[in-house]
């Protein structure tokens, strides 16, 4: 018997201009106005130097002279792209993160689409009633597309890593993409579906590497044979997206390879980068899987294990076995990373909360107005507390909270933003307004379990992206060390060396435009040197850095940065 009983006043979509309004105030925040920060300025850099570069920056991706060709080129193509259209207007942060924008929008749409198609098959249905009054499958489709992306809003790993311009951030997108196209294919294995498969494959092969492509062809095989389609048909289809997916790669990896950009090939680090992402797994690395997914994909997972319990007893389900393979294939391909980060479970996050989209119909109403109530206490407090402690970097009261607030951010003097105040006040009025509809009129529609999460969520991040910007690109951002340098360097310097890392070369490229050396160049008469304030050996600096005789110009830090120092050398000739 099927786990679901649902009435159609269940199924009432969200409206599509309320769904369209939480996604702006959900990516927008944090966009606006920030600086590139450590977590991203190197991508950023990238972008910034293919823009206001030549052709053999866009074969062969570097960071104002530093080469990062190892992730792959698209992500920084669509960033360079909405600089060159609309840098003029919006300055080039802003004008990159346009991309991020547009992969946030194709994630999510992604996703929805998904959502509704696998809604609408006969197996999902709820059960009939016995007076009828069940929700039509479009209806219930809909409400598990909206289902859907409210969970995907509401997972804590997707907050910070969507408003970053990652390579990442595209994959996560790019899998979500790559979730519906399967789903379209088995729904109906045409050519063409696979040759949108194989744009997909492809697409995430030019953003990071062959290995997620490569499993995702697998996980899809086997999804084929579980659900009995022809063996013949389907091995030639996923020939052809496999196909596919290598010519679109060749788009980049051809010209690269005979053009030798710069002098140099990209082609042989990238290969490198994609054979040492692999390896055996660990129990390292399986702690550090459950320690990081635990809040990474937190409310999903507990939606999701419940998904698969409550359908246990059904068979060839769609909705259940595609996103499964897909969320096994990509958990045993993130356990044999080596050098496993924050931003590598987002391609595991689309999946995942596909499924926990078919677990919430499942579930007891007790366990919804649960969901519902935890929501409600906890994130109201958590805003009410990021106002506190606003009011009291301000006015110094209360003084204990004004003494926490100031004490990462050293030497920094608040102001009040008034746009930033206006925006962060509307947004409390209208978590308030949220919270009396549900407690008011006790609405039975399917998608409020998920809806004050998600939006609490929003509100929270609003919140720190408005009253507390300031403070995080005073403490995050090189801008003030990057102007402090170009004022002191001289005027006769056309080429500087260093062993900054990407962040600090994107940063310091950018707002001091101070003159790096550029790929595959000589020895340059100014040197920048990044250590740390610990390090007070002048003679092992000499050694390692080759300046024993060099005249010191200038010394500087962030002011929020302990230990990170940096220092300009003029070698004397």
């Amino acid at each position: 018997m099927k786990p679901v009983r649902l009435p159609a006043a269940a199924t009432l979509a969200l409206p599509r201009w309320a769904l369209l309004a939480l996604g702006m105030l959900y990516i927008l925040p944090g966009l606006i106005g920030r600086d590139p920060w450590k977590e991203d300025a190197g991508s950023f850099g990238i972008m910034w130097t293919m823009a206001h570069g030549r052709l053999d920056d866009w074969l062969y991706p570097n960071i104002a002279g530093l080469a990062a060709s190892e992730e792959g080129p698209l992500a920084f193509w669509l960033g360079a792209i909405c600089i060159k259209l609309f840098g003029w207007i919006l300055g080039d942060v802003l004008a990159a993160r346009v991309s991020t924008i547009g992969i946030f929008v194709t994630g999510a749409m992604s996703l929805w689409y998904t959502a509704f198609h696998l809604g609408r098959r006969a197996e999902a249905q709820p059960l009939r009633l016995a007076f009828g009054g069940q929700p039509e499958p479009d209806d219930y489709g809909r409400t598990l597309g909206d289902t859907a992306v409210l969970i995907y809003l509401g997972c804590l790993g997707l907050l910070v890593q969507s408003h970053l311009t990652l390579a990442a951030t595209l994959q996560g997108a790019l899998l979500a993409y790559s979730l519906y196209r399967a789903v379209r294919y088995v729904e109906t294995a045409s050519v063409r579906n696979a040759v949108l498969v194989g744009l997909s494959l492809g697409g995430l092969a030019l953003t990071r590497g062959v290995l997620a492509p490569a499993v995702l062809v697998l996980a899809l095989y086997a999804c084929t044979r579980y659900l009995k389609l022809a063996t013949a048909d389907t091995l030639r289809h996923l020939a052809v997206a496999t196909g596919v997916g290598f010519l679109i790669t060749l788009v980049w990896l051809l010209p690269a390879g005979l053009l030798r950009p710069h002098g140099l090939s990209p082609v042989g680090p990238w290969l490198d980068w994609n054979a040492g992402q692999v390896g055996l797994p660990t129990l390292a690395s399986l702690k550090n899987f459950f320690r990081t997914g635990v809040w990474f994909f937190w409310p999903a997972w507990p939606f999701a294990a419940w998904a698969i319990w409550a359908w246990r007893r059904q068979q060839h389900l769609l909705h259940i076995v595609m996103p499964v393979m897909f969320f096994i294939a990509l958990t045993l391909l993130l356990l044999c990373d080596p050098a496993l980060e924050n931003a590598d479970f987002l391609k595991m996050l689309a999946p995942l909360a596909l499924m926990a989209a078919f677990g919430l119909p499942t579930m007891k109403r007790g366990a919804i107005n649960a969901i519902d109530w935890f929501s409600v206490m906890v994130l109201t407090i958590l805003g009410a507390l990021v106002w506190l402690f606003w009011i009291a970097k301000l006015t110094g009261w209360p003084a204990q909270l004004a003494k926490n607030a100031l004490k990462l951010v050293p030497g920094f003097k608040p102001e009040v933003g008034v746009l930033a105040f206006l925006v962060a006040a509307a947004t409390s009025i209208g978590w308030i307004m949220l919270v009396h509809w549900r407690l008011s009129r006790q609405p039975s529609v399917l998608w409020r379990a998920v809806v004050l999460s998600s939006s609490g969520l929003i509100l929270l991040w609003v919140l720190l992206m408005t009253l507390f910007l300031p403070d995080l690109n005073y403490s995050k951002s090189y801008a003030g060390v990057a102007q402090h340098l170009a004022a002191r360097l001289p005027h006769d310097a056309d080429c500087i060396e260093t062993n900054v890392g990407p962040a600090q070369r994107a940063s310091l490229a950018y707002f001091g435009r101070l003159p790096f050396a550029s790929l595959g160049g000589g020895e340059c008469r100014y040197l920048l040197i990044q250590d740390s304030l610990k390090s007070r050996d002048d003679r092992d600096l000499a050694r390692r850095y080759g300046v024993r005789g060099s005249s010191a110009l200038w010394e500087g830090r962030r002011a929020a940065d302990r230990d990170e120092r940096f220092r300009l050398f003029r070698r004397n000739r």
